[in-house]
């Protein structure tokens, strides 16, 4: 599968931005889904993520209760509503996908995905 992610950009702290993550292939809903996002300087890390079903998601202790990820698999589309900005959410935010399932406690693990997008930028001002 191919990810295409969109939607970063430029916003003042307490801002908002939708990212979206489009997917190729006709079997997106069989696809674990995830947004990693990777600061100046440090390693990747992860942000969300969300079931084949969209049923289940999970968040970073980071995000909770800024950011949704939600899905719509007759688009095959992923998509990170970021609310609450603040400058230390400034990345490069990366789309990520999984063929089957994740035992919950493992979504957080950059590993387990096979399939990367080309990331999006999000710079939080101050």
């Amino acid at each position: 599968v191919q990810l295409q992610a969109s939607g970063g950009g430029l916003v003042q702290a307490g801002g908002s931005l939708r990212l979206s993550c489009a997917a190729s292939g006709r079997t997106f809903s069989n696809y674990v889904m995830a947004w990693f996002r990777q600061a100046p300087g440090k390693e990747r890390e992860f942000a969300a993520g969300i079931s084949w079903s969209g049923i289940s998601t999970f968040y970073a202790d980071s995000v909770k209760g800024r950011f949704t990820i939600s899905r719509e698999n007759a688009k095959n589309t992923v998509y990170l509503q970021m609310d609450g900005l603040k400058p230390e959410d400034t990345a490069v935010y990366y789309c990520a996908a999984r063929a089957g399932s994740i035992f919950q406690t493992y979504y957080h693990i950059s590993e387990m995905y096979q399939y990367w997008g080309q990331g999006t930028l999000v710079t939080v001002s101050s």
